[in-house]
């Protein structure tokens, strides 16, 4: 069965992934193991839908239904393919700006990140299929309805999109504090993309070895790092100003 957000239920949720109906994750209860939840679980993975294993409190809080030991959340937009989103962006300049998200999975966090990513005109957000966080209630409203109006792709893997833009002739800048140079080091006037990592492991390593350039921000006093949309933020601004300058 479905409400407005969730579809609940191993039948419909089996039902709405073969009508294509556009679903962000999928709960699936702790050491449920019937045939029927294998059979859920091995069409996620070969559809590459996002899922997680979790207690049945945790079902029991995102619906009152039956939820038979599964829920999905229904994305609330469309999601582009990253070769669609990039035509698009290039349609409108030549010099678009993008941010990446690698496994950022708080959707509060994704809601500030993309209200920011609106108002300094990013072209569009890419995150991976799985891993991310999930375009629900909290983003919606976190976003200020912004997520309504950004462009977002989901991709495969995160690398295969950071191989198509360079390829594509954009520069790839991974937010780290793993580095020396400052993000004022970098010319953001350039077609590029900004990385941003998760909360508590950042970007993956594998990521940044093949990124063009690596920034951080100036930090002062003891505290080592600021939160992922403060920080992705203070970099959007800093690309804005070089643009406007």
């Amino acid at each position: 069965m479905q409400n407005s957000e969730n579809i609940f239920g191993v039948r419909a949720i089996l039902e709405a992934i073969q009508a294509k109906t556009t679903i962000d994750k999928v709960y699936i209860q702790k050491d449920s193991s019937s045939d029927l939840m294998k059979t859920l679980i091995n069409t996620l993975n070969r559809e590459r839908i996002s899922y997680s294993q979790v207690p049945v409190e945790k079902l029991n809080k995102l619906t009152p239904g039956n939820h038979q030991g599964a829920v999905a959340t229904i994305a609330p937009i469309d999601f582009l393919s990253l070769e669609t989103l990039v035509e698009k962006a290039l349609e409108t300049t030549s010099t678009p700006l993008f941010l990446i998200l690698d496994q950022i999975s708080d959707a509060r966090n994704f809601g500030a990140i993309i209200r920011t990513a609106s108002c300094t005109g990013v072209h569009g957000i890419i995150i991976g299929k799985s891993g991310a966080a999930p375009v629900n209630g909290d983003t919606v409203k976190t976003s200020a309805g912004a997520v309504f109006n950004v462009p977002i792709a989901k991709v495969d893997h995160i690398k295969d999109a950071i191989f198509y833009l360079q390829s594509s002739d954009f520069q790839v800048v991974a937010a780290t504090e793993k580095t020396n140079a400052l993000v004022y080091d970098i010319d953001f006037t350039k077609p590029s993309a900004i990385i941003m990592g998760s909360e508590d492991r950042g970007i993956n390593p594998s990521v940044l070895k093949i990124v063009d350039a690596t920034a951080k921000l100036p930090m002062h006093g003891t505290i080592e790092s600021l939160n992922v949309s403060v920080a992705c933020g203070a970099f959007l601004y800093e690309a804005i100003r070089q643009r406007l300058a």
